[in-house]
């Protein structure tokens, strides 16, 4: 079953800033609703897409639908916006770049104010940008926007040589598309353990939304599907993390958080299929959803499957179509793989 291009170009497609993941929330939960047996939502717009909810073995998938961006924080009696961070912004990449404002009345756009002098500034941060969007006044600007609406670069997701992608915000948008094809298809593989395919909020920001669908579910295990660095671009080393390539495959981790039998048992399942994956080898916190819900309830056994992805965190991250079909394929094979039974105490 190939996967729902139209979907995840979508998505790619759509502002969701963390904090502000609204619309976005509302087509997942849309498209869910057309193979879960159910589909949850809660106080701050996770979107759950849930399997067999009768069974009491119960499988977390976890992709975060937030993007990094900016938000208003201010507006001079000149009319600019001033911003802050939302997220892990490196504001060096925003001046003379186009952006959008998105309002309560739609999106509106402007540019970052750029000369050549702020670019010997030494450590140039959000705080130090100005937006215009053409207003003559602090008061004619505050007729369109309002402090706290979040602001995004002003660009699509475009489709490259050899089945590779790029655009902004694949970082996580590309997890959070992967969890919903992957429930999809393993209702169609006739799975039988519970899952609970989540879509979560907030992740760049508080991890609220990882928290309040674990905290609810409370799972047997969880993977968190997320996007991780490769090596394979002028300027990265092997020895931070590894050898990964875009277009590898899906990239499992070792990691003193994640759980060994899990990590043997997507391996199995990626011999199952004949598929090729990647190692990434990482201490401490894996930076995910994961960290999050290993520390819900009386703790959850959790690992990570993690989509190859250059340029994280700038507005033209790239990643490779095939790789997302592989994480689809993966996670949907260990999900039927599971009867339930499964010891993951380690002696």
């Amino acid at each position: 079953m190939e996967m729902n291009k139209e979907l995840l170009l979508d998505m790619l497609s759509t502002p969701s800033v963390s904090g502000s993941e609204i619309e976005m929330g509302k087509k997942l939960y849309e498209y869910a609703g057309a193979f879960s047996q159910e589909v949850r939502t809660d106080e701050i717009g996770d979107v759950v897409a849930v399997l067999n909810p009768e069974n009491p073995f119960r499988v977390m998938l976890s992709g975060h639908m937030d993007e990094i961006g900016l938000m208003v924080t201010a507006v001079t009696e000149e009319g600019f916006l001033r911003v802050n961070r939302t997220g892990g912004v490196f504001a060096p990449l925003y001046p003379g770049h186009q952006v959008q404002v998105i309002t309560e009345k739609g999106p509106l756009f402007g540019a970052v104010v750029f000369t050549r002098e702020m670019y010997k500034k030494e450590n140039m941060v959000p705080a130090d940008l100005y937006l215009e969007i053409g207003a003559g006044s602090r008061e004619e600007a505050l007729e369109h926007v309002s402090l706290g609406d979040p602001v995004i670069f002003d660009n699509g997701c475009r489709e490259l040589l050899n089945g590779r992608i790029s655009g902004r915000g694949m970082d996580n948008r590309t997890g959070a598309f992967i969890v919903m094809e992957a429930v999809k298809k393993a209702q169609k593989l006739g799975c039988k353990v519970g899952v609970y395919g989540a879509a979560t909020v907030g992740e760049e920001t508080t991890m609220n939304g990882a928290y309040f669908v674990a905290s609810r579910v409370q799972p047997t295990l969880a993977i968190a599907v997320d996007i991780t660095y490769t090596s394979d671009y002028p300027g990265m080393d092997i020895a931070s993390s590894g050898d990964v390539k875009v277009g590898g495959g899906p990239v499992l981790i070792n990691n003193p958080s994640c759980h060994k039998k899990l990590q043997a048992l997507l391996r199995q399942a990626a011999n199952t299929l004949g598929m090729a994956v990647q190692t990434e080898a990482a201490a401490g916190r894996t930076g995910t959803d994961g960290d999050i819900i290993h520390k819900t309830g009386k703790g959850v056994p959790f690992t990570c499957v993690s989509i190859p992805l250059r340029y994280i965190h700038s507005p033209a991250e790239v990643g490779c179509l095939s790789d997302i079909q592989d994480c689809i394929d993966l996670l949907a094979q260990f999900l039927v793989s599971l009867d339930g039974t499964l010891d993951l105490t380690w002696y």
